[in-house]
């Protein structure tokens, strides 16, 4: 019996929860006789791709040995998978070299010119981010975006930590349901991406122990691709600020990123020069311990 691991029951999970949202009508099947579940059978979806039953449940179970692509190709047109869903299958499925054997370190490296770049960003609030969402550089604007960043204790200093359970991180998001949703598809997403860094065991299980929330998205099982977005927040110092949410890779394959927010409007863009003029006492940037390189320090 092939064995299952972890990849292969999260992979069996992924294709149950996308049958379930795919309705007969919108394969070409007919609704015929009263269903027990919602979206389509096992042998609906088997018939469909071409493969066996008795296959494409193992498949599920977790128990189909090596999967060739043509076979995941037509599982995934059958569901209806988008692009960043297809991507999210394959990557279970360990399809891509970008998901091998080699875990980047938890912290990554901060470099001069990636300083150079918070500081040519003031007054845009951004941060350097690592694939596990951990925190590693911001620029002044970020820092005082939320609260102070650098209050909080380095060991939570994650942008998905704090957002589903650090109550003044959560009371900027005007849209909390939208922007948490977001947050937990590109966590799935990212977490198949890079499965092997030693960060996500401990970070989705503490999520899941402390944020009721993120549990009910994290099992929704959507799948979310970096993409610019229109976000809205509200700052303790400031107020109302609708701002462009930009993810810049700064190193692809470690996952490794700038996010930056650009203004969405002149109000907006004035009230974000204010904050950093509120705040223009702390120094331009800040880091943790540990990740600058030697030309940075001293």
């Amino acid at each position: 019996m092939t064995r299952t691991t972890p990849e292969h029951k999260a992979l069996g999970a992924f294709l149950r929860e996308r049958r379930g949202r795919v309705t007969p009508a919108e394969v070409g099947l007919p609704q015929a006789g009263r269903r027990r579940t919602p979206g389509l059978r096992r042998e609906e979806v088997a018939q469909l791709a071409g493969v066996g039953v008795t296959w494409y449940t193992w498949l599920e179970q977790g128990r189909a040995p090596n999967p060739s692509d043509q076979v995941l190709d037509a599982v995934a047109r059958t569901l209806r998978l988008r692009p960043e869903e297809r991507r999210h299958l394959m990557l279970l499925a360990g399809r891509t070299a970008e998901a091998g054997p080699h875990a980047p370190d938890p912290l990554m490296e901060v470099r001069p010119e990636h300083v150079a770049i918070l500081e040519r960003l003031l007054p845009f609030p951004a941060a350097i981010q690592t694939a596990a969402y951990d925190l590693v550089a911001a620029n002044r604007s970020y820092r005082f975006f939320f609260g102070d960043l650098d209050a909080v204790d380095p060991v939570d200093r994650n942008c998905a930590w704090l957002l589903f359970t650090h109550e003044e991180w959560r009371a900027c998001l005007v849209e909390p349901e939208v922007v948490l949703r977001d947050l937990a598809g590109r966590m799935r997403a990212r977490a198949a991406e890079f499965p092997h860094d030693p960060r996500w065991p401990g970070l989705l299980g503490g999520l899941r122990e402390r944020s009721p929330e993120f549990v009910r998205y994290w099992d929704e099982h959507e799948v979310r691709g970096d993409r610019t977005q229109l976000r809205h927040y509200r700052s303790a110092r400031v107020g109302r600020l609708d701002t462009i949410f930009q993810s810049l890779w700064l190193d692809r394959e470690r996952g490794e990123r700038i996010v930056v927010l650009t203004p969405a409007d002149a109000a907006s863009a004035r009230r974000l020069e204010r904050l950093d003029a509120l705040v223009g006492a702390a120094p331009r940037w800040t880091a943790r311990d540990g990740v600058l390189t030697d030309a940075l320090v001293g």
